[in-house]
């Protein structure tokens, strides 16, 4: 596997091999990576000739009194589950290289990006999008990969490949989960042992809302009432929010209709450590 450094040198790299008829999977990730990671890696293994991982934790995407600056970052351990996983160029640029001085251009998807997750961390999308567009001109992808744990953002990249024409395919993957349903995230190693036996009441709650909706249940209000109750009946989380809404469009749904594809979302903190789940379901 090869490691690149340098935005230019990996701008490089992929110039060749698009030339050389090779399409190009791209993973970008923050690193701390774990067994999510790995099933996005696998995945791109199989929609690309040559995978290319990206590992920044990007400050842009981090409000403050947020946890960049103990972020978890551990590049040996990361350089080897990548491998392990099958990327094929490991891309893990500086700082410095990414937003030198002097920088000022950011992407802004207007309106999704104030939703949900972006009414709670204001900017945080505006990061995501910025870093994402230049991890894109930097790879140069055919294809890229994410996890269904960040519905919002899979949401807000789509958005912002069609809004730009970026001819990128975003590939999405299920979320993959401890054995108690506990979403995989790198903010997980920041739970205790009591807060790390309480989390799973997040996945819990949001299959007590899916239950509820399979069952007949159409008025989104009862399904946030009784997944914040599963909660709160159960653990010590604060709850930021329980949302229910239009998977594509992510507009409150006040009822459900037939043939809607439904996103019902969350957010909880347990102590300092800020979570998120999902789960989608076609009425």
């Amino acid at each position: 596997m090869k490691t690149i450094h340098e935005p230019h040198l990996m701008q490089r790299e992929a110039d060749e091999l698009r030339s050389a008829g090779k399409r190009i999977a791209l993973v970008p990730t923050m690193g701390a990576l774990h067994g999510g990671h790995a099933a996005l890696i696998r995945e791109a293994r199989t929609r690309g000739d040559v995978v290319v991982v990206t590992l920044f934790v990007n400050p842009t995407q981090f409000g403050e009194g947020e946890d960049f600056g103990r972020y978890p970052r551990d590049i040996d351990r990361d350089v080897l589950r990548v491998s392990d996983a099958g990327g094929d160029i490991l891309f893990a640029p500086e700082t410095t290289s990414m937003y030198p001085p002097g920088y000022q251009t950011f992407v802004d998807v207007e309106t999704l990006s104030r939703r949900l997750e972006g009414a709670a961390r204001p900017g945080h999308f505006r990061g995501v999008s910025t870093v994402v567009t230049k991890l894109f001109n930097i790879a140069r992808p055919h294809c890229a990969v994410f996890g269904q744990k960040d519905a919002q953002q899979v949401v807000v990249l789509r958005r912002m490949v069609r809004d730009l024409d970026l001819g990128i395919e975003i590939i999405v993957v299920p979320t993959v989960r401890e054995q108690d349903g506990l979403a995989m995230s790198s903010r997980n190693a920041y739970l205790t042992p009591s807060q790390r036996g309480e989390a799973p009441v997040l996945y819990r709650s949001l299959r007590k809302g899916e239950d509820m909706i399979r069952a007949g249940e159409r008025s989104a209000e009862a399904v946030v009432a009784r997944v914040t109750a599963e909660i709160t009946a159960h653990s010590s989380a604060v709850i930021d929010y329980v949302s229910v809404a239009e998977a594509e469009s992510l507009d409150p749904l006040p009822t459900l209709s037939p043939g809607t594809p439904v996103l019902v979302s969350l957010a909880a903190r347990f102590g300092a450590t800020r979570l998120i789940d999902n789960i989608h379901i076609r009425l």
